[in-house]
């Protein structure tokens, strides 16, 4: 899959408390995560970020708590793939399981920079920068986590192999 969008950044350790606070998790509805993802961090993020938009971190994006609020409002903000240089492992599952593309590529992540565009393909982990003409490499998602994206997360993919 590709997905080519403006990117949104953000630092290290960005934990699941800031992509979506607390006070939220009474709400179970995708619209009204997305409506609060990132506002402690970033108050403009839920109000300007547009379809398609790309959103990169540093080092142990999602770690915190296990709350799989947090990549749904990701996704439900529009973002159809997150980039960072790594992800705390329970974020990356949950973000596996709801189809949400998480792509780590290291330090190289710091060349990417905030109103970039950029242009991810999942599938070769293949990253360019429309922005700046620099191309980065992932690694590129394993084809039965591709499969899960592509079919909207993992419930809907057992549904389809039944």
């Amino acid at each position: 899959m590709i997905y080519e969008g403006k990117v949104w950044r953000y630092g290290d350790n960005i934990d699941t408390d800031v992509i979506i606070p607390a006070r939220y998790l009474n709400s179970f509805d995708p619209k009204e995560l997305a409506a609060h993802c990132m506002e402690d961090i970033d108050t403009t993020f839920a109000e300007k970020v547009q379809q398609g938009d790309i959103m990169v971190g540093g080092k142990n994006f999602g770690c915190g708590s296990s709350r799989e609020h947090a990549p749904i409002a990701i996704q439900a903000s529009g973002v159809p793939v997150v980039i960072a240089a790594d992800f705390a492992r329970i974020f990356y599952r949950n973000g596996i399981n709801i189809g949400l593309p998480l792509l780590d590529i290291g330090d190289a992540v710091e060349g990417i920079k905030a109103g970039d565009v950029v242009r991810v393909d999942t599938e070769t982990g293949e990253i360019t920068d429309i922005t700046t003409g620099e191309k980065f490499k992932a690694h590129p998602l394993p084809g039965f986590v591709q499969e899960i994206a592509k079919a909207g997360g993992l419930i809907n993919y057992i549904k389809e192999k039944k």
